[in-house]
């Protein structure tokens, strides 16, 4: 559902507004939703592929620059928008199945970091979570763009249809 209205967001933005950014500084519209397809792989490379137990020693630094290239590969709307399917569908297949004592494994946090330790499952909902606060700066780009969120819309017509349920009896 999270990553199904962020493409919904990517479909309803026009590409001439996807190098749009709402200020200097930040992500253009292109670039955050890459970045949103993108993103869980870190999860998946943590978590699936090395099953790491503690993250002292992971080299988040050269892990993001490769991420970075990767995205920068990616360009133009239509590319995004299977980028965004694409890489949502691969996290949610390697999501299925998973144990409840897997989800309950510790992973230590690098030295210094607080708290010490999460859990795989904390850290999984983490991916959701932090897509879901590039989405909401996407809805807010989108009003400063013109255009009405579809969640808002949604919300709006729900609420009339109460209205006309209550006014008509």
């Amino acid at each position: 559902m999270v990553r199904g209205n962020t493409i919904q967001i990517a479909e309803e933005i026009p590409e001439e507004n996807y190098d749009f950014r709402a200020a200097p500084g930040v992500m253009s519209v292109g670039e955050t939703l890459v970045h949103i397809a993108f993103s869980p792989r870190f999860h998946e490379t943590i978590h699936f592929e090395r099953r790491l137990s503690t993250l002292a020693g992971f080299d988040f630094f050269a892990y993001r620059d490769a991420q970075d290239a990767e995205s920068k590969a990616v360009s133009g709307k239509a590319a995004i928008l299977e980028a965004l399917r694409v890489e949502g569908e691969r996290f949610a297949s390697a999501l299925e199945g998973v144990s409840d004592e897997f989800l309950a494994e510790h992973v230590d946090s690098p030295p210094g970091m607080t708290p010490a330790f999460k859990t795989r499952f904390e850290m999984l909902m983490s991916a959701k979570e932090h897509e879901m606060h590039h989405r909401g700066q996407l809805m807010l780009t989108e009003r400063m763009l013109g255009i009405t969120p579809h969640l808002t819309r949604r919300r709006e017509e729900m609420i009339a249809a109460m209205r006309a349920r209550a006014a008509g009896g």
